[in-house]
Formats: structure tokens, sequence, C-alpha cells
């Protein structure tokens, strides 16, 4: 209250501000006290930013604000006593501990998407909602809403349900399966209640709701309802809201209300990251190298799962065979039935530079010659860049294998090709065809 007086004029200051009174502050939800009902709409219309930025400035936190008049005051007390009391009940949230921000390897192919999750764990109901992540299977879209519905449930007393579009369809359809009139009322009655009394309702594999037209119908009233409510409703896909074309229109735009964010496969730097984690706390963290882990990355370029299941299998191997150490060699035996298609093995400076010159319509010839037009230098330099990624050569070998070049001009081709994938989604569509191709 002191620093509001020194930022009003005194006559407003004593006809809006004097005579609050603070009821309550329970879970960031403070109850104020007013003389009348006019006092409500001047606070929350034209002091309430002020008293918000106020609040905050004060204790880095943001509040609900509830205004009552004294006659309301009992009323007030006993809805909050009811919130306590529901916040000690038992409630499973479905949520996996395991699956938090901390253990969440970011990088630029998934950097948007975990600064808006965290942006919606901080602030749920307020900001970026629905939040809609969307990419192919295995890109850590799961990990991402566990992570938030743990923030939250760790930093307030919000009530989060984590679910799936066909746990929510199974839940629904279960209604019909009762014959008993009673029965089916209350089955009904419980599932409004799980899905709508909840402050953030996380649900994944939207997408499976393609074709169940009354589930559909069921999830557009739980989503209004939400929506209506303030609560956070965070929902994943497989595909874009505007590429799920099966679902209802209204559904779909409805998706684009508050933030779709995408994640695209991890690319080398990030897998290398990731493969780090993973082996970080295990026993074969100190005995493999770096050559080992670029390997790995080379082989795995489809999702984090992937490469999750291939660090088992290294595990598996290693604690049977008991190396004295993991190099190249040895994880090639303990993966080579594993990896299908073991692209670093596999294929030679020479079978690179056949594709590549077949995919951008040049000749090995150009790739290995002196002509410098755009049209085989940029070629050329995905090709020795491919040759280091997915070989073991030395960059003079390389160098020797393209014309006799020297190694300084392998590493500046590699490394250009580098930067540009960080930002050149074409460039990287086109590597990744390329590696299919081989």
């Amino acid at each position: 209250m002191a620093k509001l007086e020194k930022e009003l004029a005194p006559t407003t200051f004593r006809t809006w501000f004097k005579d609050i009174k603070l009821i309550n502050n329970y879970n960031n939800r403070l109850t104020i006290q007013v003389p009348m009902e006019i006092h409500k709409s001047i606070l929350r219309e034209t002091y309430g930013n002020l008293i918000e930025d106020t609040l905050f400035s004060i204790n880095n936190e943001n509040y609900e604000l509830n205004y009552i008049t004294e006659a309301e005051n009992v009323d007030a007390l006993t809805e909050v006593v009811n919130e306590i009391e529901q916040t000690n009940e038992v409630w499973d949230t479905n949520l996996n501990k395991d699956l938090n921000f901390d253990n969440f390897v970011v990088g630029s192919s998934n950097r948007l998407a975990y600064v808006s999750a965290m942006s919606v764990a901080e602030n749920p109901g307020k900001i970026h909602n629905p939040l809609f992540i969307y990419g192919k299977s295995g890109l850590g879209k799961t990990h991402l809403m566990h992570a938030i519905g743990n923030y939250i449930t760790q930093h307030s007393h919000k009530k989060v349900l984590y679910t799936t579009s066909d746990m929510f369809m199974t839940d629904y359809t279960g209604i019909a399966d009762i014959s008993n009139l009673d029965n089916q009322i209350e089955y009904a009655n419980n599932f409004k209640n799980k899905y709508r009394n909840v402050d953030v309702l996380i649900i994944d594999d939207i997408q499976f709701l393609v074709g169940a037209e009354k589930t559909q119908q069921e999830f557009f009233n739980t989503f209004n309802y939400l929506q209506q409510s303030n609560k956070q409703i965070i929902i994943s896909s497989d595909k874009s809201p505007d590429d799920l074309k099966k679902l209802e229109e209204r559904l779909r735009s409805r998706f684009m209300w508050g933030l779709p964010v995408d994640i695209y496969p991890p690319d080398f730097e990030l897998r290398c990251e990731i493969i780090k984690q993973k082996l970080k706390n295990t026993t074969l963290a100190h005995m493999i190298n770096n050559d080992v882990i670029e390997y790995i990355a080379n082989s795995c370029t489809n999702d984090v799962r992937h490469l999750e299941g291939t660090i088992n299998r290294l595990m598996a191997y290693t604690a049977m065979i008991v190396p004295e150490k993991i190099d190249v060699e040895f994880a090639n035996d303990a993966l080579k039935d594993y990896l299908n298609k073991n692209i670093y093995s596999n294929n030679s400076i020479e079978n690179i530079q056949k594709v590549v010159s077949d995919y951008y319509n040049i000749t090995v010839d150009d790739l290995k010659g002196k002509k410098k037009s755009a049209k085989i230098t940029f070629p050329r330099h995905v090709a020795m860049y491919l040759s280091r990624m997915l070989t073991d050569e030395s960059f003079p070998r390389i160098g020797l294998e393209f014309g006799g070049r020297d190694h300084s001009t392998v590493i500046h081709s590699i490394n250009k090709i580098d930067t540009e994938l960080k930002t050149n989604m074409e460039l990287k569509k086109a590597i990744d065809d390329i590696k299919n191709m081989l």
C-alpha cells in the first residue's frame, strides 16, 4: 500500500485505496475486501495494471485479484476452504516425473518449442493458450509436455492432467457402454469432472481423434469450457493444425488461437549432445570417446528414440563383452545388426561423390575438377561435408579424393555447410535426401 500511495495523488488514494483490506492470499490469489460495489470496477478497469505491476515489482510474482464487499466475505472464505480441500485430494496427474526441463537437451531444432513451453509452465492460462506442439514422432514433444506439467505441479497447487487422445476417446465412449441409466449419468458426470475440473489439460497425439466425430464434439465442448475459464490447454500432434484436414474446421481454428510451434529432427550437433546427456552417469561415460559419439549421431538421424535404443543396445553389448575401451570398431560390432543401414561404415568417399553428383545433376569429374561456378562449387562443399560426416577419413584424405585439394579447403567447405544447415531448411532436406539415397 505504501508503494501505491507514493504513485497516486492523495485524493485518489484516499478515495479508492485507503479502506481496502487484504482478506486472503492463497495460491497467488488475493482476496481483497472493498467498501462498495463501485470499487470493484474502478480498481479492475482503471487501476488494474498499476496494482498488478506494483505487486510484481515487490514479489516478482503474478497474482489473481478477487474483489469482494464485506457482505460477500463469508462466501469468499468458504470458497477458499473448499479450494484448500480440493488441493489435498488424491489426484493422478498421469505425469512421468522423470521428464523435466533439466534433462531436455536444447538445440536449434527445438529451441522455440522449449522457450514456449517454459513460458507456459511459468504462466499457465495467461500466455500461449492453447500451446500446440507439433512434429514427427520421437522428437521430444511428449517430453516437453510432461516437463510443463511437472513444473506447474512443483511450483503451484494447480490441478494438472496429462492424457492422450486415445485415453480421452476410451473414457468418452465408455459412457455409451453402460446400460443402466443412473450409472450412465454418474459415469458421464465423472468424465466431465475429470477433464473439466482441472487447471491444466495436456493432451497428446490429437491427430488420433480423426474419424471420431462424437469424441471430437465432446473435446470441442471441453476445450471451450476450459478456454473460457482461463485454464491452460497443451496439445501435441504429428502435424500442424493446418495439416489436420480430417479434423473439424472449428477445432483446427481453435488450435490456432494460441501458439502453434514445431520441433524439427535434431541436427548432428544436437544428436551428439543428446547422446552425451544419455550417457551421463552411466558405466559407458568414461569408456567412450568422441569418435564413437559422432559415429552414433551419424548413424541415427531420424529421432531421439532411435538414439536411446542405440545407446541401450551398446550398453547391453558392453556389459556382455566388458571391453577396456569403446572405440568405433567395437561400437560397429555392437550395433551392426541394430543399425540396418549404417551409412557411416558402409559408404566410401567414392559412393558419396556418385550420389551427390547424381542428386545435383553434375558429374563426379566436376566435383574433382577445378571449375568454380556455383552450380559445381556448392555440391562439392556438400560432398566434402558428407565425406567427413559419414566416413572416418581424414581431412587430407578427403582433399586428395577431391582433386588433390588442401586440407584447409576441406575444412572451409565443411564449416560452410555446417553453418548454413542451422538456418537453411532446404539444404537440410537435401542432405537428408542424399543420406537416404546412400
